[in-house]
């Protein structure tokens, strides 16, 4: 039977491909492990300094290993779920509760979203060089994107990782997998086109389960991306309406409700809103001027939640960023939806097959070309907008007006967009000449098949000496500001680590309190609410805290069943920071006799005994 057939040699069936360069990759590989390896050293440091918020989060997570409860919310609220908690809690059983044991999960969640954002910046049509840039700016790290990216605080770790990977499932539904082939042999061109059509469908569908899933959980996480997630969705709907409403629907319903089921439960069980809770926290219901909100949200917030201001302040050269953010997101958005205008080319229109009705394609007939041309300017369109929308809301909020500085961190989910924000100056950089070129010109974004041009290439155009002039000047401007972001990312980076040794020694000191207090035999004690939970946690809850305010009087507990061990308790001491209000306030009841209070000092902290 097989006689006469001659077998060929694998050169001859599958043709040698121009070798690509790996250098830009390699160097993204590079400058990630850096960025990786920097955040890690800061951990390894004590840094950022933690807080009594986090180590709350600590404490769902020592409960969630204890097997003691499986908290839904932040405790003593009724928002932001305790996913990392979640994601911390087998390593708090393996190795005991530690500030850096709760963070190594925020550290592969920044080392995801740098993975996500090299993948989502080829999908979207840009180079290797495009991508290293991405990389590299994301890579930087000034105090505000550390602390938003490294502190288990609640919410904003886990954001940015799963807004890109939304941002790639949606690419990858829209436009389909590169390199996917069509089978080799059919029975009729009719049955074919089926064929391929419902196995198509089918392949998609645990994607779909993928993208409901993310959302779902991030809606319980933090509200906070829910623009992106609207965005996002608006573009999914618009290129598989068709699917929505079958299987595929009802697969994203399923995925979804599994990812808030937490907060869905909750919320049945005890009528809770959710939604409500954010915006009372937020701060809409308090007193900040336009003027004031304005300032916070449009000039402090872009250059604070993006990483190119110092420690807790912004200086005035630092600023410059604020103008350049809304001038780039007005240009890429116009940029991207005049890619996504752009009439198929005439030629393509004959090349697909149509609709039954013989006027109009079926969603994913279009040429792949143009598919993934439409596709990219759509949700690079859905980034922006996205961006846009949280930026607004937080300038509308008076949390911008009343404490920008820390309410900048409501912003850290901007850095998913900077694919999309950084595209015009890419585009006028290589139109201009002035940025690097891959070996093969022909190689497709997203993939390693040659044979097709990036998406959206700058094509050379025939101008004249004017128009050749303004596209080097552009040209120029783009890599300035480049340059700009960088050199700005790299001094506000600079700056976070020359803070690292004051929160290193503070961290030894703190270590030392909970030492003194374990040789004391101090079991319970009262204290202020940003030493309070931090204390208990750092004690594995050897040590129970009961908040209390400069005046001694009872404060916030985010878990009451402290404050009631500690009013059990007739020996509970005190602790405050050395020169803080509360301890001046302590420093008037000490004295020899019965009833007043015995002083035991610790670098930086007084501990307040009582005599008996």
């Amino acid at each position: 039977m097989t006689a006469g057939v001659r077998q060929e040699p694998r050169e001859a069936t599958r043709p040698r491909t121009p070798r690509r360069t790996r250098l830009p990759a390699l160097l993204a590989l590079l400058v990630g492990l850096a960025g990786i390896g920097y955040r890690l050293a800061l951990l390894l440091a004590d840094a950022p300094p933690t807080n009594s918020d986090e180590a709350t989060m600590g404490l769902a997570a020592l409960h969630i290993a204890r097997g003691e409860g499986f908290p839904v919310w932040f405790y003593g609220q009724a928002y932001m779920g305790t996913l990392e908690a979640y994601l911390a809690a087998p390593l708090v059983a393996l190795a005991g509760p530690s500030v850096l044991v709760l963070r190594l999960p925020t550290l592969a969640l920044y080392a995801l979203f740098l993975a996500l954002s090299w993948r989502l910046t080829r999908r979207l049509g840009g180079d290797r060089w495009f991508a290293l840039l991405v990389v590299g700016f994301l890579a930087l790290g000034s105090d505000r994107v550390i602390k938003n990216q490294l502190i288990a605080g609640g919410g904003y770790p886990e954001l940015n990782p799963a807004g890109a990977a939304l941002a790639l499932l949606t690419v990858s539904l829209c436009a389909g997998v590169p390199g996917a082939r069509l089978p080799r042999r059919t029975a009729a061109p009719g049955a074919a086109a089926a064929g391929t059509a419902a196995s198509g469908a089918a392949a998609r569908l645990p994607r779909w389960a993928g993208w409901g899933l993310v959302s779902g959980l991030l809606l319980w996480a933090d509200p906070l991306i829910l623009p992106f997630v609207l965005a996002l969705g608006a573009v999914l709907a618009g290129c598989r309406r068709r699917e929505l409403i079958g299987r595929a629907g009802a697969v994203l319903a399923a995925g979804l409700l599994l990812g808030a089921a937490p907060m869905l439960l909750d919320s049945l069980r005890h009528g809770r809103d959710p939604l409500a809770a954010v915006l009372t926290a937020s701060g809409a219901d308090a007193a900040a001027t336009w003027g004031e909100r304005l300032y916070g949200g449009l000039v402090l917030g872009p250059p604070l939640g993006m990483g190119f201001c110092s420690p807790g302040r912004c200086a005035g050269w630092q600023l410059w960023w604020a103008p350049a953010f809304v001038v780039l997101l007005l240009l890429a958005a116009i940029a991207a939806w005049r890619a996504l205008r752009r009439p198929l080319p005439p030629a393509d229109l004959g090349r697909f097959p149509f609709a039954a009705n013989d006027n109009f394609p079926r969603s994913g007939d279009a040429p792949a070309g143009a598919t993934e041309r439409r596709v990219s300017a759509a949700v690079r369109l859905a980034l922006l907008a996205g961006a846009a929308a949280v930026l607004a809301a937080y300038t509308a909020s008076s949390a911008a007006g009343r404490t920008p500085v820390e309410s900048a961190r409501y912003l850290s989910v901007l850095a998913i967009a900077t694919p999309a924000l950084l595209w015009p100056l890419w585009t006028a950089a290589r139109r201009a000449g002035l940025w690097p070129s891959p070996h093969q010109r022909d190689e497709a974004p997203g993939s390693d098949r040659p044979g097709h041009r990036h998406l959206d290439e700058p094509e050379p155009v025939n101008t004249g000496a004017a128009g050749r002039m303004r596209t080097r000047a552009a040209g120029v401007v783009a890599v300035a500001v480049l340059a700009g972001m960088l050199g700005t990312g790299a001094v506000a980076t600079a700056d976070a680590i020359g803070g690292v040794p004051a929160t290193h020694a503070e961290a030894d000191r703190h270590r030392a309190l909970v030492d003194t207090l374990g040789a004391l035999g101090v079991r319970h004690v009262r204290a202020g609410y940003w030493t309070c939970n931090r204390l208990t946690f750092a004690s594995s809850e050897d040590v129970r805290c009961a908040v209390v305010d400069d005046e001694l009087r009872p404060g916030f507990d985010r878990l009451p069943a402290y404050r009631r061990a500690v009013d059990a308790d007739p020996d509970a001491a005190w602790v405050a920071p050395a020169g803080s209000p509360l301890a001046a306030r302590l420093d008037a009841r000490l004295g020899p006799g019965p009833g007043t209070l015995r002083m035991v000092e610790v670098p930086g902290w007084r501990i307040y005994l009582p005599r008996r």
